[in-house]
């Protein structure tokens, strides 16, 4: 025997019932009933995926009477008889069990209760651990220290101190207890008008039935109600009482054939069970057989699937061990247990499993908590599969959740935690000292990684976590989590909250040995996350007719350009078809090849497409069209499906993990990408609108990657134009040119500011040639000029590569750093765009923290004054979106103002420009 599982005795004739009753009434092909079926070898399955025992057997009532009805003509003649689709079923339920390889058991002449009762005494002798699955409170008389019912509907636990618990009195008191009150069900008389009050009050006082009778006087002073009266049914039923107490007295010496220790689980008849599941229609274990997730310790020792044991491992910080001992709470003693544990923690990590990643509608399935690496639980609260046991009730665990996740004294710990908050937001829960999130710990030690909890733990605790997919996929088909069994589920869960705790154990230490990336972290992202949790659920109000409309006016345009182009190129073709645009430009229309792919073919990406477009009217037309197309199938077709019903709303998710740099990303829908500088474009932003008696604030950061530049190059006519608020591109067209600034043309300044704008991102004299059409020698001209009327942005530049070749990453002001993998790359491709990517990360990272840090201190500013006259909405660039009380806005403007100019301090002042209007695009 497996020296940790015990003997598992399981009453079959009671999960019969419980199965039939509570399936539904499923038929095979042949229309013949499966419910039951379907409903005990499930519990069955569940059973043991869950203990994994060695020693099993399922154990039914015998056809005929049994040595009870000889006692007593009447047991049972009261109970309807079976209906006939259970009848039906109880054959192929016997089949199925000796498929699987379970020991199966009917003896004539008594009754389960007394196999399982005469096996259990048998195996507890001899000091082995019993498990007795079944529904029938009668078994209780059998719990002793080695003996535990478990209900596995509900999976309760009945031991010696859950039956006193559960009673009122001990294991040795039930036949008392059950003689005294009679069974309804089984037709057991008992004495009349005895309940179970006054028999638990009768046991607590007497030793059992024989004592009772022999100190019937003691009955009338017992402070019962209706004491005096007592004595005399007792007195007069003397008779129907004794009998009760043999009746319901479970044989435990009954001569079997077999005993216990050779109850052993054989192996399963795959071609028969097989065959059986196809004939009932059980799909799901087919497919689960075929892939070795049925019983996985059955069909395959060394299957690592969920139900089996995690692996358990030595992680490679030394931490606990990555635990299988995994609690699931069912029961409100046990929920309350935990509740205490947690409230004298310090800190904890949680995690939600729930129904959706739309975090504004998605549902609770589970919570997880782990306190202690390798201590952890899981709260099922919305598992809706069949058997599913009973879970504790939503409300109930929210309540007694509240004050334990609001409470701003414990810190919490979680993995993507904006997405957790904001699930329990949908429950009235404002998650209080969000601490440290571990996706953001991993971002801020190297933002170039992956920071997926699974490779993480791989990464940081050579650990292997149980995958999403590994608990929700079966074969080809994907499971919803709440479909999935609460003890999968259970391991898996808990690990995601055990490993989330581990890997802050493992990471924050290393953030801690660098001061300014302490910084960035507990005063920039974490911050951040409840105030982006509290603008993706504000949404921003769409105006979806004017989008509709939009959209019809883009097919129209498609259509005009399609037919133009099919004209300009001789022939209809896909503009969409790299194959047929290299046959139709460069084949039948002759057009020069610019670039080719590495397979040698005539490139058509978007850059050749431009050059072509300067001299060829096909091209022209591909780009447009290209460009319209991406509109209405990215905008005017997507956002109208995207928005909330509940509160005509779209509401992004902002990534804070997204790019490499800092700066947030946002998805589902991406704002960032939204044109600006196009008609079309700004006819997308006007469908973003104000709510009646509000306006739009559009707040934008004015040339802040230059004023950074500024700053970190600390080139002296850099920082004196800022500081004197000059026009920076005409002032740099006026320095680089030798002229006055009021001499300066608008082509001029058109040319610095491609010159400001380009040298931050690493442009080169061939690609500002390209950019102003001029020789290349007259823009490499240009750059020399620059450099020399600039000559600290120049030093700043040199100085970045080295320390980006030397350290291997470069900084921005606030510390964050940005590694750069390819800057020793042996291919010139690669280092020279990790060179530039290094002279723009400091600038394009510094922008992220001040936006980020502005974003903090208007929310802690909003919060502070208890504002709802203003809500912020979004964050695109270096701007901020807000929605304003109309009779406010021009106060809230100077504040907002005032906050974003000086949250963050340069050696130049920081610029807004501020807007407002009815829509985003009047604002902007």
């Amino acid at each position: 025997m497996k020296s940790n599982a015990p003997i598992i005795l399981v009453d079959g004739s009671s999960y019969l019932y419980r199965a039939f009753f509570a399936c539904p009434p499923l038929t095979n092909a042949a229309n013949e009933p499966t419910g039951a079926t379907f409903g005990v070898i499930n519990m069955l399955k569940s059973l043991l995926n869950q203990y994994n025992p060695s020693h099993i057997a399922v154990v039914f009532d015998a056809k005929g009477g049994s040595f009870r009805h000889q006692l007593y003509s009447e047991y049972k003649a009261t109970r309807e008889a079976m209906p006939d689709d259970l009848v039906k079923q109880i054959e192929p339920i016997h089949t199925i069990i000796k498929a699987m390889g379970l020991p199966l058991l009917c003896v004539e002449g008594v009754e389960a209760d007394d196999v399982i009762g005469t096996l259990a005494i048998e195996a507890a002798s001899k000091g082995e651990s019993v498990l007795i699955s079944t529904g029938d409170k009668d078994m209780a008389q059998l719990v002793n220290e080695h003996i535990t019912l478990i209900n596995t509907m509900n999976n309760q636990i009945l031991d010696p101190n859950a039956v006193i618990e559960k009673f009122g009195i001990p294991p040795a008191q039930i036949i008392d207890y059950l003689a005294l009150m009679g069974d309804k069900s089984d037709n057991i008389p008992g004495v009349p008008g005895v309940g179970e009050k006054t028999a638990v009050a009768l046991l607590n006082h007497f030793s059992g039935i024989s004592d009772i009778y022999a100190r019937i006087d003691e009955v009338a002073e017992l402070s019962i109600r209706g004491a005096k009266s007592l004595k005399e049914k007792l007195f007069n039923n003397r008779a129907d009482a004794e009998l009760s107490y043999q009746l319901a007295t479970i044989k435990t010496d009954l001569n079997l054939d077999i005993k216990a220790d050779k109850l052993d689980i054989q192996p399963i008849d795959m071609a028969e069970i097989n065959r059986l599941f196809e004939y009932n229609g059980f799909k799901r274990w087919l497919i689960e057989l075929e892939h070795k997730k049925f019983i996985p310790s059955q069909t395959d020792n060394e299957n690592s699937s969920v139900q089996q044991q995690i692996e358990v491992k030595q992680v490679a910080t030394g931490l606990t061990k990555i635990a299988n001992g995994y609690q699931t709470i069912l029961t409100e003693s046990a929920l309350d247990e935990w509740l205490t544990q947690l409230s004298r923690c310090q800190q904890f990590a949680f995690d939600t499993e729930t129904t959706s990643l739309d975090h504004n509608n998605a549902q609770l399935v589970g919570l997880s908590f782990c306190i202690e690496p390798g201590k952890a639980a899981y709260i099922p609260v919305g598992h809706d599969y069949i058997d599913v046991p009973d879970q504790l009730p939503l409300n109930e665990v929210i309540s007694k959740l509240k004050p334990l996740l609001e409470n701003e004294n414990i810190l919490k710990i979680g993995q993507n935690l904006k997405y957790d908050c904001s699930v329990m937001a949908n429950y009235g829960i404002d998650v209080k000292a969000i601490a440290f999130d571990t996706m953001l710990e991993s971002y801020i030690l190297d933002s170039n990684g992956r920071h997926n909890m699974d490779i993480m733990a791989e990464k940081h605790l050579n650990h292997k976590t149980i995958t999403y997919d590994q608990l929700t996929k079966l074969g080809t088909k994907k499971l919803p989590i709440s479909q999935i069994d609460v003890e999968s589920t259970t391991q898996y869960a808990a690990e995601d909250a055990d490993v989330t705790l581990q890997l802050h154990q493992t990471l924050w230490p290393k953030i801690e040995q660098d001061k300014r990336l302490q910084q960035v972290f507990t005063k920039i992202e974490m911050p951040l996350v409840p105030v982006l949790v509290k603008m993706e659920r504000t949404g921003v109000l769409i105006d979806v007719p004017l989008l509709n409309n939009h959209s019809n006016e883009l097919a129209i345009a498609l259509q005009k350009l399609e037919q133009a182009m099919f004209i300009s190129a001789g022939k209809e073709f896909n503009p969409n078809s790299p194959k047929q645009l290299q046959k139709i430009l460069f084949e039948e229309n002759n057009l020069p090849v610019l670039k080719k792919t590495p397979k040698g073919d005539a490139s058509t990406s978007e850059e050749v497409l431009i050059e072509l477009a300067h001299e060829f009217e096909l091209p022209q037309l591909i780009l447009e069209y290209r460009g319209l197309a991406k509109l209405k199938n990215t905008y005017t077709d997507k956002l109208p499906l995207m928005v909330d019903p509940k509160d005509q709303r779209i509401h992004t998710n902002y990534n804070q993990t997204g790019t490499v740099t800092g700066r947030l990303s946002s998805n589902d829908p991406n704002l960032q990408n939204i044109p600006v500088r196009n008609e079309e474009g700004r006819k997308i932003r006007q469908a973003f609108i104000a709510p009646k008696g509000y306006k739009i604030i559009s707040a934008d950061y004015s040339q802040i990657e230059l004023r950074i530049m500024a700053h970190l190059s600390r080139d002296k006519a850099l920082l004196d134009a800022f500081s004197q608020d000059k026009d920076i591109h005409r002032f740099t067209a006026a320095e680089t040119l030798d002229i006055s600034e009021d001499s300066v043309t608008s082509e001029q300044r058109r040319n610095a500011k491609a010159v400001n704008f380009g040298l931050i991102y690493g442009m080169s004299a061939f690609g500002l040639a390209k950019q102003l059409a001029i020789p290349r020698q007259n823009a490499q001209n240009y750059i020399d000029r620059y450099f020399k009327r600039y000559p600290g942005v120049g030093i700043y530049m040199e100085e970045t590569r080295q320390q980006a070749i030397e350290k291997g990453y470069v900084e921005t002001v606030s510390g964050r750093r940005l590694y750069l993998p390819s800057i020793k790359s042996s291919r010139a491709l690669e280092r020279k765009g990790a060179e530039r990517a290094a002279i723009n990360a400091p600038m394009q990272g510094t922008a992220a923290d001040i936006i980020k840090t502005a974003m903090i201190k208007i929310a802690k500013w909003i919060d502070s004054t208890q504002n709802d006259e203003i809500r912020m909405l979004m964050q695109v660039h270096d701007e901020l979106v807000f929605e304003v009380k109309e009779d406010k806005v021009d106060a809230i403007k100077q504040q907002i103002k005032q906050i974003m100019e000086n949250c963050y301090q340069l050696s130049v002042p920081l610029k807004v420009d501020i807007g407002v209007g009815n829509n985003w695009d009047e604002a902007h």
